[in-house]
């Protein structure tokens, strides 16, 4: 028998977000890189070749826009924990690895970020 081990993964979703505690970072939105890895129960050979025989990751794109849109964030970790439980509110996600981070804090640093891993 089969077993199979099965991660959707979002990498490098770029957006604008204000986030932040410094005043500066207040006045204006800032750049911040996302990766999200989801790990599904179950997983299966879909046995269609059709969008509805699986999770659509449209979601995470959409609901992770939502998120940074309707308002101000202090902490990346604030924004990080609330992205994984909105994807761990889906039955098909035991687990999820996500990483934020701000690219253009320092000009001598890649970034500046927070990770985060939960499972159910």
């Amino acid at each position: 028998m089969l077993k199979y081990e099965a991660s959707l993964v979002l990498r490098g979703l770029v957006v604008s977000a204000s986030i932040g505690v410094h005043d500066f970072e207040r006045e204006n939105r800032q750049r911040l890189l996302i990766d999200v890895e989801l790990t599904l129960a179950n997983p299966r050979r879909p046995r269609q070749d059709d969008i509805s025989a699986v999770l659509d990751y449209r979601f995470l794109h959409t609901e992770i826009q939502k998120l940074v849109d309707a308002g101000h964030y202090e902490l990346q970790e604030t924004l990080t924990h609330d992205i994984a439980e909105f994807c761990l509110s889906r039955p098909e996600v035991t687990r999820v690895s996500i990483h934020t981070r701000k690219p253009d804090i320092y000009p001598d640093v890649e970034s500046i970020g927070y990770n985060l891993t939960v499972e159910k």
